[in-house]
């Protein structure tokens, strides 16, 4: 996504080979999680020679969560045992630890993450 963030203009295609290349990940794995992607509506793509991906609106409008729910949504999910004597508090403050997670998701775009604003500064 950040790849895509990064050539986004709404109409520029950037095609599986180059996004493998560029992450180092091999582009059978990276079709399956741009085909998630794609389901979920945060990327289209073309067929064809001239074929590839691009984000499906602004990388300001797409959220780490949205990105998360499309790919790996059990990820967000607690599963705790609600069981035994500590079930019930364990399971309580593991909530609360996806509440906090859910929220730090929400504030991350994808325009963030293809830009170098937490790049540190170096002054000579």
């Amino acid at each position: 996504m950040a790849q895509l963030a990064k050539h986004h203009d709404g109409r520029t295609l950037t095609r599986l080979e180059e996004l493998a290349q560029r992450e180092a990940v091999s582009a059978n794995f990276l079709v399956q999680i741009l085909n998630d992607l794609r389901r979920a509506g945060l990327i289209e793509s073309r067929r064809g020679k001239a074929g590839g991906y691009l984000l499906s609106r602004s990388a300001a409008q797409i959220t780490l969560r949205q990105v998360v729910d499309a790919v790996d949504p059990m990820l967000l999910q607690c599963s705790v045992a609600n069981e035994g004597d500590s079930g019930p508090t364990v399971r309580r403050g593991w909530e609360q630890v996806s509440v906090v997670l859910l929220h730090a998701l929400e504030q991350i775009t994808v325009e963030s993450l293809a830009g170098n604003q937490g790049a540190p500064m170096f002054y000579i």
